[in-house]
């Protein structure tokens, strides 16, 4: 897992900024309820980047996270409105909030810690409340139809059953906190469309789980694959992320 820390002063500029932040805000918005006022908590708000575009007039939001540099950042974008805290033991009063959003959140933690994140999300929220969260994330990555994505795409399905963020997991896990699916959308990642050059750049930096798996020879035949792709520097499609809303009832 990256070091969010290390990675809070440059985050944003690497992960698409503003663009890929107003696509999810957007997408988010779509699936907030309407005509009332709405207490949003932001589990995993990073820098804030997405947090603030939710904030409205009668709409308060907190932003949690537990890498203290990346909160730091999103406290200089809602100052007195993000706190410390991690997704399995949240920071606040059950049944105070209206939606919990988790975005690029659920992917990244071990199947216990996503029923752990879900029971959380449960406690906080009111009847009725949502949980909005993006689903299957490494899906979406490894998903456009090009010709990066034909070679990677199988090997990782093949070596990677974990995907802990898949929605029928999220639905069967989140059974026990009484959260069940309210409706989907999805949204573009901008800027995240990845070279050939790139991906060949994380294999060689073994950031992927599944590598092990799949073994060092298999790895390197990826490797060349990707290399005798043209356009090396040619960013492929963006990917399309799934979002989701569970409700609790």
């Amino acid at each position: 897992m990256l070091d969010y820390d290390r990675e809070a002063a440059h985050y944003d500029a690497t992960r698409g900024g503003d663009a890929r932040a107003n696509a999810a805000a957007d997408a988010i918005q779509a699936l907030l309820p309407a005509g009332r006022t709405v207490r949003i908590a932001d589990v995993g708000c990073g820098t804030g980047i997405v947090t603030v575009r939710l904030l409205r007039p009668g709409r308060p939001v907190v932003g949690i996270d537990r890498s203290a540099r990346m909160a730091a950042v999103a406290a200089g974008r809602l100052p007195g409105r993000v706190v410390l805290g991690n997704a399995t033991r949240l920071p606040l009063a059950s049944g105070s909030a209206d939606v919990v959003t988790m975005v690029w959140l659920l992917h990244l933690l071990r199947a216990a810690e996503v029923a752990a994140a879900l029971a959380e999300a449960g406690r906080a929220l009111r009847q009725g409340g949502l949980l909005i969260t993006t689903v299957g994330k490494d899906d979406a990555v490894f998903g456009p139809a090009d010709d990066a994505a034909a070679i990677m795409g199988p090997v990782r399905a093949r070596f990677d059953p974990g995907q802990t963020d898949r929605l029928d997991r999220l639905l069967a896990a989140g059974g026990r906190p009484g959260l069940t699916l309210a409706a989907q959308t999805t949204f573009v990642g901008m800027g995240q469309g990845v070279s050939p050059r790139r991906w060949r750049k994380r294999l060689a930096g073994n950031v992927f789980p599944w590598m092990a798996a799949a073994g060092r020879e298999r790895v390197g035949a990826l490797g060349a694959e990707l290399a005798s792709l043209p356009d090396q520097d040619r960013p492929r499609p963006d990917p399309v992320y799934q979002l989701a809303a569970l409700r609790k009832g």
